[in-house]
């Protein structure tokens, strides 16, 4: 009875009109429009250094390894910054022009920075800022406790030691904030992979047409169900299956558009970036169905909500402009924690940015674990559903 049913949920899908044009026809529409609007956008973009501004003041002199750090990082050899050391008045006018990405005031001993927005530069500026200044604590610690080791053995304290670890301490933070990037920053790149999270979310009206099938409210097939001694249990999960391999061909067609039609470069990662969307689909489809079974009205408003809730959720995974990404992480970090569309992405980012996989596997694992949990909600609801009347 599973695969007669699955076969017979397969044609059903199939036959649908509406569900063929959203899960095949309108990625690859938008797909073609994206690549309308951004071809030429960018020729080659790399990484540029940050033109930053440091308040020349005693504070500052006194910081005497903080500023042989940024020293180092403004030399022309790997340069991170463009650096201007600058007083106070001066600073506060070149950010108000846009001349800086922020400016660096030393407050005692601790660095403060100054920006005006929160895009990608400044979280950049933020982010190097930052490891320099937990590498330098660290290490200043371990100077500290090896001067209190020398002196209760009444040793000479060596300079010459001291030194290296200063030096350590500039190398270390070089090296972490070193480009590792698999290729260049690209925006358009960006936007791809808010498509294929879009898409995949889409997934949903698929997974929601399956289960309409079976529910005795919704469709004839399901009042025939439900006076059938066939398991609801099994039903649903090869209805599921239906939509799922449905869902995996809208996606590996949108791949092979991207690809060999447009030209898109996954780089090194490709295979990575399927297997994403296979477990991505599966998120989308858990919507679905969570959907379909809590909400009782009728097909086109189920639709209505799905798409709502995808748009939605790529609008705040920086669909239609990647400043937003930066904003909800920096005011609302839970809604992206839980927002599937951001981790799709995120998963891409993972990707394109970071030599490691650690934060690939988490999004990996955080979309699996968001998947169960719709499933089974949507199990519970589905099991307590009774109708007195069919």
């Amino acid at each position: 009875m599973f695969w007669h049913n699955f076969k017979y949920t397969l044609k059903t899908l199939f036959k649908n009109k509406m569900l063929i044009f959203w899960t095949f026809a309108f990625p690859i529409i938008l797909g073609l429009f994206f690549n309308m609007a951004f071809s030429g956008i960018e020729e080659s973009e790399t990484f540029s250094a940050l033109d930053i501004a440091v308040v020349n003041d005693d504070n500052f002199q006194n910081n005497t390894t903080f500023k042989m750090v940024l020293e180092e990082l403004s030399n022309e050899k790997n340069k991170i910054f463009n650096t201007k050391y600058v007083n106070l008045k001066e600073a506060k006018n070149l950010l108000k022009k846009d001349k800086i990405v922020g400016y660096l005031v030393f407050e005692k001993d601790k660095p403060k920075i100054v920006i005006n927005s929160s895009g990608s530069y400044e979280t950049i500026f933020k982010n190097v800022i930052d490891e320099i200044s937990q590498t330098i604590l660290i290490n200043n610690n371990m100077i500290q406790d090896e001067i209190i080791k020398e002196n209760k053995l009444g040793n000479t304290i060596d300079y010459q030691v001291i030194y290296q670890k200063v030096e350590k301490i500039i190398q270390e933070s070089k090296s972490n904030i070193e480009d590792i990037s698999s290729s260049n920053l690209s925006y358009v790149m960006i936007e791809f992979y808010t498509l294929i999270a879009m898409t995949c979310l889409y997934g949903g009206v698929i997974s929601m047409e399956a289960m309409n099938q079976a529910l005795p409210n919704m469709d004839s097939k399901g009042k025939r169900i439900s006076v059938s001694s066939t398991r609801k249990g099994i039903i649903i999960l090869s209805g599921l299956l239906a939509s799922y391999v449905i869902q995996l061909l809208g996606i590996f067609l949108l791949f092979a558009f991207l690809l060999f039609v447009l030209n898109i470069d996954f780089g090194n990662h490709l295979f990575l970036c399927i297997l994403l969307s296979v477990v991505a689909s599966l998120a989308g489809l858990s919507i679905g169905l969570v959907v379909s079974a809590t909400l009782k009205t009728n097909e086109n408003a189920k639709v209505g909500i799905i798409i709502a809730i995808s748009m939605v959720c790529s609008f705040l995974s920086g669909m239609m402009g990647i400043t937003m990404k930066y904003i909800v992480d920096k005011n609302l970090p839970l809604l992206n924690k839980i927002n599937p569309g951001n981790m799709i992405t995120d998963g891409f980012y993972s990707l394109y940015y970071y030599d490691t996989l650690n934060r690939y596997t988490f999004d990996i694992i955080s979309l699996l674990i968001f998947s169960i949990i719709l499933l089974v909600i949507s199990g519970i609801i589905l099991r307590r559903q009774k109708y007195d009347s069919i």
